[in-house]
Order: structure tokens, then sequence, then C-alpha cells
């Protein structure tokens, strides 16, 4: 990775107006050639296109003054939520790395017309896509109230997202040593409605991430998995920025979680 991720992770916003001028062939190039050398972690077929808006008719009300998306599409199959959001982020945080804004987006599309433009088979889902293309100078008016009514800037403080050992005790960013700054960068991470549904529980070797739900699930899935997946891929760039590679599992430590509180996946070291 030739640029500093955990940089882009905290530079990184949503963005909603663009410049109009549509990005440059060798972005273009650049990011098509990132996106079809994406793999994630989970096994999980996802498909990422980049698409022309008004060959394929694709729009957003909430979207000025874009040309091209990130589109993308994945089987349903066990951890799908997860691996769409993991490999969606990924080649956002990528985008960002050439100067390119972006914005997740799943209620606000023209549907189905990303749908055909993406060929979604019965067994498929696109879950969200994403305008790509440089940010307009100056943000409209509903981009500022939209930011503004979610809070977008602002995030739940370290303690209560994070734990030492089970939910009984909060970790302090003191106590989370070399997992301090990949734990900032989940907290940084998007999310649908700024909810900040991750929760995650360091157990030694071992962090088991959570999901917290506070919306309910539709015919896409669980949009919050989605977000747990942008999360884990933050969380994993980080770790391996800072010369830490692991390996997520599915090894359920029996914690006895809050309300609305799920156990979604472990990272493991191993080196």
């Amino acid at each position: 990775m030739s640029y500093s991720a955990k940089e882009l992770i905290k530079q990184r916003k949503s963005v909603r107006s663009f410049d109009g001028k549509g990005i440059t062939e060798e972005d273009r190039r650049r990011l098509g050639d990132y996106i079809a050398s994406l793999e994630n972690p989970f096994g999980v077929p996802v498909t990422l296109r980049l698409l022309d808006a008004a060959e394929h008719r694709l729009s957003s009300p909430v979207i000025v003054g874009e040309n091209t998306y990130l589109a993308g599409k994945v089987k349903r199959m066990g951890q799908y939520e997860i691996a769409f959001g993991y490999s969606l982020e990924k080649a956002c945080i990528y985008a960002l790395s050439l100067g390119i804004g972006t914005v997740m987006l799943a209620a606000t599309l023209s549907r189905n017309t990303f749908e055909q433009a993406m060929d979604v088979k019965e067994d498929e889902v696109l879950p969200a896509a994403s305008p790509v293309g440089y940010p307009a100078k100056k943000p409209s008016l509903r981009e500022g109230m939209m930011r503004k009514a979610i809070k977008a800037d602002e995030r739940i403080a370290f303690c209560e997202l994070f734990f030492d050992g089970d939910f009984e005790k909060k970790l302090t960013e003191e106590a989370a040593g070399d997992l301090r700054e990949a734990l900032e960068a989940v907290r940084w991470a998007p999310s649908a409605g700024n909810q900040q549904p991750w929760r995650a529980v360091a157990d030694g070797g071992r962090v088991h991430f959570y999901e917290r739900r506070s919306m309910k699930e539709s015919s896409l899935g669980d949009i919050q998995k989605v977000d747990l997946g942008i999360a884990l891929a933050h969380f994993e760039m980080a770790m391996e920025e800072e010369g830490v590679f692991g390996r997520f599992v599915s090894v359920n430590p029996g914690i006895k979680t809050p309300e609305r509180t799920e156990y979604i996946i472990t990272y493991e070291r191993i080196s």
C-alpha cells in the first residue's frame, strides 16, 4: 500500500456534491484495476463495477454533479453483507487516495436501473452503490443539512464502543495498547444514519466484533452488517499498517452480551 490507510480513514467523509466533470481516464483505469483485484477474507463473491450514470440512467435524489457510480452486487450466502461492506469500503478508501470522493447509498438509489445495469440475479443482491467523482468546492445546502441532521462529524466515545475481556469492563485508549489506532479507525467508519453499530471486546490476541442492532433488516439484508464490514476493513488496514497481520475467524467466545447485541466475527493475530 503506497499511501497511509490510517490517514485516509481519518480524512474519509461522505461526499454528495461533485464538480460535474467526471474522473479522468487515468484515475478510472487505476480504480478499475484496483476493484478487479479486490478479494475479501470471508469467501463470498462480490462484484464491483464502474458505471456511467447517463448510459444506465442511474441517479440519486441526494447527489449533485455525479457522472459515474461504483456499484456492487453479492451472492446471498453466509456473511454476504459483511463481505460486501468490506469490499466496497476498501474500494472507497483507494478512491480517496486518488482524490476521488464517495458516499455509500442504499435507500436513495434508482434501484431498478442499478440492478439492471449490474445484472442482479435472483440469488444476488445490490446492497449499496456510491457515486465517484471529484468533490465540489462547496457542498450543496442539502448535503450540509443532511450531515448536520445525522451528526456526521460526531462519534460515540471510545470506551462506550470497546471493551476489555467482556462487556462489563470498558476499554480505555491507554489500555488498548497497539490496538488503539485500529480501534480508532473502526470508530470513525461511516455507517447508515451514523448509528455506529459496531462493538468490540479485546481478548488477549483476539478481538471479538459484535453488532448492536438499531435498524430493522430489509429485503436487501441487514444493512448494519454492511456497516460492520466497513469497520472490519478499517481495522484490518490499520493493523497491517502497524505491521500486525491476522485473520477473521468464527469462534464465538460465549461472552454475555447486552440487549440487541450479536456476535459477528473474531480477528485473530497470526504475526
